[in-house]
């Protein structure tokens, strides 16, 4: 790369940064990419570094040592979350999203990009601390919401299939109950898409009683695996919690109430803002 000004090369490295979360560069990389000297690359770090803590956007670590560098963490400020999961539970509201059985539609919002960008950083800021190996979802409509997630903390995704498909090769497949209609229902994991004894964080669109996160978690079992942690774009709240399978879990949006006749919502931040 070309010896750059320092306004360009801060552009230049922000947008490094940015595009390698969770990933230690060293000082060393930095000063050969940039042609530059290291107490200038420590210089522009610093400056990155407060612009991007003041702004919400993340922490930027350093690491001492022959071994160190810097890692970006990305991370959503709380008031940031909040504007945008008010903009969320409006939109849930809509009477046209109600669906038989309560449940809402959401299809067309795990569609944008831009706020699936924002929810995976929720996810990413609600797990930072945890060590994580892989996320892991069900099919369909979790799969946009896991890769946001998996973009925010640099992780592999993992797509648990309702059915076995032959071009998986042998997998394991486990039957579970749901927990809001009890109906038995079967899910199926290639054998080669993960590791045993790997730290797994799951993550869904829609939760009602948590029956097909606990199918998740009793399949990992047969891989040994780990659950690492649970998030839930929106849960249901209408369920007392006896019949709620899960406690540990991060939700981001909460349906309190649905009437199927009147066709009104109330959906309300979830537990990631306690």
């Amino acid at each position: 790369m070309k010896k750059l000004k320092r306004s360009a090369r801060l552009v230049e490295m922000t947008q490094y940064l940015l595009s390698r979360p969770h990933r230690l560069i060293s000082l060393t990389a930095f000063a050969d990419r940039y042609q530059s000297a290291k107490s200038s690359i420590s210089e522009d770090l610093a400056i990155i570094k407060e612009v991007f803590e003041d702004e919400g956007i993340g922490e930027l670590h350093t690491l001492a040592g022959a071994a160190g560098g810097v890692k970006f963490t990305p991370k959503i400020g709380q008031d940031t979350a909040m504007e945008t999961i008010q903009t969320v539970c409006r939109q849930l509201e809509q009477p046209e999203r109600v669906l038989p059985g309560g449940y809402l539609f959401m299809t067309d919002m795990l569609g944008q990009p831009e706020l699936l960008s924002e929810l995976g950083r929720m996810f990413a800021t609600a797990f930072a601390g945890r060590e994580i190996d892989v996320i892991m979802t069900v099919e369909t409509k979790g799969i946009p919401l896991a890769y946001a997630t998996a973009a925010c903390l640099n992780l592999p995704v993992v797509i648990v299939r309702r059915d076995n498909k032959v071009t998986e090769g042998s997998a394991v497949s486990i039957n579970y109950v749901s927990g809001s209609n009890k109906r038995i229902q079967t899910m199926s994991l290639a054998r080669r898409t993960l590791r045993e004894g790997a730290r797994v964080l799951i993550i869904d669109d829609f939760m009602k009683a948590g029956g097909t996160i606990q199918g998740m978690m009793d399949l990992l079992g047969e891989f040994n695996a780990k659950v690492a942690g649970v998030g839930v774009f929106v849960e249901s709240g209408e369920l007392g919690t006896e019949e709620r399978l899960l406690e540990d879990y991060v939700s981001l949006a909460k349906v309190t109430a649905v009437d199927l006749k009147s066709k009104q919502t109330v959906v309300i931040p979830g537990n990631f803002f306690k």
